[in-house]
């Protein structure tokens, strides 16, 4: 891998996978709606796109054989009718586009790595999910998933290989759920959602960037779980946040049905319980830097 194309470069993710792509000596090239956010280094060079317009600057393919995909509306914002549409399209017309302009011009790329999200899984308190499950989520972000991982196997009908990173929740300390999640608790007023015994499949972003990039350099082809090997309760997340934070935890658990009203249907996001395994990319050679929650949230926010 010399050149990779990545969509949602300039994002939480994306960042951290273009200072990995950097350190590996490997060039970047990514596609922004923004022409304010392009720039011309000799490693990192921006090419503008408007999916809802189909128009792309196909010169964006240069040397590249691989695309890191990761473009896609924040579920983290109130799920109204018009934002669900928005959160499934801009994850499926910029495949649709990106395939379209591969198909027509025929460039050699080998590789599509795509993110996709633990939210396939069906919520359950006593499954322990693997990539083999074959079951979809009823939930709104089943039905977000099982399109956008459509949109992205279509690539192997131009013998381009097809890998899916499902990725849990995500810890930075540069924004994301964790920034939320210790928000309360350094005023005094963390505390756990429901009976917090929902299971947290998590990941530290460092592990996360790295495994994208260890899949697209390794070649690796399928569906591999983008979490660490070792999920948590909720409870024990915001536990051991408060620990790190030093402050305490003396407020009753936050009810699902008052932030069902807070929230509404993206309340979800808080009660969903999915416990996921991490087996087949160890398998597969890679090794997490963070393995267990707690020297995780130390090194982000310690």
């Amino acid at each position: 891998m010399k050149t990779v194309l990545i969509t949602g470069a300039t994002g939480l993710i994306g960042q951290e996978i273009v200072e990995v792509c950097h350190d590996n000596n490997v060039i970047v090239h990514y596609l922004t709606t923004s022409k304010k956010k392009l720039s011309s280094e000799a490693n990192y060079k921006g090419f503008y796109w408007n999916p809802d317009a189909k128009e792309i600057d196909t010169s964006c393919f240069e040397g590249v054989d691989t695309i890191i995909n990761l473009v896609g509306a924040t579920i983290s914002k109130r799920w109204t009718s018009e934002y669900k549409k928005e959160i499934i399209t801009s994850r499926t017309h910029t495949a649709q586009l990106l395939f379209d302009t591969i198909k027509a011009n025929n460039f050699p790329v080998a590789h599509m790595v795509s993110a996709s999200a633990i939210g396939v899984y069906p919520s359950s308190q006593t499954n322990y999910y693997d990539e083999d499950f074959d079951r979809t989520s009823d939930s709104f972000l089943g039905q977000v998933v099982e399109k956008w991982e459509k949109a992205v196997d279509q690539f192997s009908d131009l013998q381009i290989k097809v890998s899916k990173i499902r990725i849990g929740l995500v810890l930075s300390d540069k924004g994301g759920a964790l920034k939320e999640i210790a928000k309360p608790i350094r005023f005094g007023a963390g505390a756990a959602f429901g009976d917090g015994e929902q299971w947290q499949s998590w990941i530290h972003i460092e592990d996360l960037a790295s495994l994208f990039v260890y899949v697209a350099e390794n070649k690796l082809e399928g569906i591999y779980n983008g979490v660490a090997p070792n999920p948590t309760s909720n409870a024990e997340l915001t536990k051991i946040t408060a620990k790190v934070l030093e402050k305490p935890l003396f407020l009753p658990n936050i009810p699902k049905f008052a932030m069902k009203l807070v929230l509404g249907e993206m309340h979800i996001l808080l009660f969903e319980s999915q416990r996921v395994s991490s087996q087949k990319i160890e398998d597969a050679g890679f090794n997490f830097l963070f393995h267990h929650l707690e020297p995780a949230i130390q090194d982000l926010l310690g």
